[in-house]
């Protein structure tokens, strides 16, 4: 026999216990088998292998030159098979030296990232971090192709079939320059919509969201001079002009050059959420980092 796809490899282990032995009744009671189950198995391996393997001796039984020359590469290959398939070792971040890519937009890298950070990096110190932006329609595909470990996303437009794992809810609010001459107070319907706002469009170019829906069905329309692909930029325009934008609770709350105030019409937030594939979702190292990640976020 040439390869391996016509044995058992349970033959395997008791050509390493005879081997070992030397003796078929002490390799019996090495594998907890019957004198006779091991002897028909050392017949098997003999048809397999072409060589009789062990020959009557007057102690027991001699291995052949062949079986020689398979004692040491046969234990070197049934310790590393059994290390392979062993459950896996609980994971030591302080030792590890990993590599993890997230998706995650500038507003997901601000609210959830960034408190983590700090404390990942004194956890595992010698783990990196490569954050991308990548669309919703392509992330089950990176994560298949192992090119993506974990996003940061909303759950409207998750995979259905990536794992999934809430962490908040966000509202939005309506946010200005803290000196706003004509916003010292939250403004209401007319005013609001007379107002000049940007807004944040991540697929590029769009002047309408979600408050230009809500606004509609009520036969209104504001003013949108400005779309913008990342919220990143959003504050340093919101602190040096008069233009205002309904944005994210957590992106601003703690930005003293800008004030935060209540919309004049309700807007329906969105969940964040982590996900991964299922490929992951039993790693010990990769378990980890979503708990981490998870208490470090704050819940409100």
């Amino acid at each position: 026999m040439n390869n391996l796809s016509g044995l058992d490899l349970n033959l395997l282990l008791t050509l390493d216990a005879l081997l070992t032995e030397q003796n078929v009744t002490r390799a019996a009671a090495r594998l907890n088998l019957s004198q006779p189950s091991v002897s028909v198995q050392l017949a098997k391996l003999r048809e397999s292998l072409g060589d009789p393997l062990l020959l009557p001796g007057p102690r027991g039984m001699r291995p052949t030159a062949r079986a020689d020359a398979l004692r040491e590469p046969l234990r070197q290959a049934l310790r590393a098979l059994d290390h392979a398939i062993a459950s896996p070792q609980p994971f030591d971040p302080a030792q590890a030296s990993l590599t993890w890519r997230i998706a995650a937009s500038d507003y997901s890298e601000y609210s959830v990232l960034l408190p983590a950070l700090d404390g990942l990096r004194q956890a595992a110190p010698h783990c990196r971090l490569a954050l991308l932006e990548i669309p919703s329609t392509r992330l089950s595909a990176a994560m298949e192709h192992d090119k993506l470990d974990l996003a940061i996303f909303t759950r409207t437009g998750a995979p259905p079939e990536l794992r999934s794992r809430f962490l908040f809810d966000e509202n939005y609010r309506l946010v200005c320059r803290r000196d706003h001459p004509d916003l010292q107070r939250s403004p209401d319907l007319a005013q609001f919509c007379q107002l000049e706002h940007v807004i944040v469009s991540p697929d590029g170019g769009g002047f309408v969201g979600s408050t230009d829906e809500a606004l509609a069905k009520l036969g209104l329309r504001r003013n949108v001079v400005l779309s913008v692909p990342h919220f990143s930029f959003v504050s340093a325009v919101l602190s040096r002009t008069r233009l205002v934008a309904m944005l994210p609770e957590r992106l601003v709350r703690d930005d003293p050059a800008l004030r935060v105030l209540d919309a004049p019409i309700e807007i329906a937030g969105f969940e964040k959420m982590m996900l991964w594939p299922e490929r992951v979702h039993r790693d010990p190292a990769h378990q980890w980092l979503r708990e981490f990640i998870a208490r470090a976020v704050p819940a409100e």
